[in-house]
């Protein structure tokens, strides 16, 4: 029982500890995130489009 009174204590000790981000870094992150992943999926998507293309072309 003592071991699981210090794993508690230890925890809320390092809780303490953490920097929680911002609502601003939050966003702002997602807002990152969000656009990296629409232009390498449009990228993706018309290579995509060019190799079908000249498959299509070949056979």
């Amino acid at each position: 029982m003592e071991k699981l009174i210090n794993y508690i204590r230890a925890s809320k000790i390092e809780l303490a500890k953490v920097i929680f981000p911002t609502k601003e870094q939050v966003k702002n992150a997602f807002i990152a995130v969000f656009v990296v992943v629409t232009i390498v999926s449009l990228f993706l998507a018309l290579i995509d489009l060019i190799m079908s293309f000249s498959l299509k072309s070949i056979l």
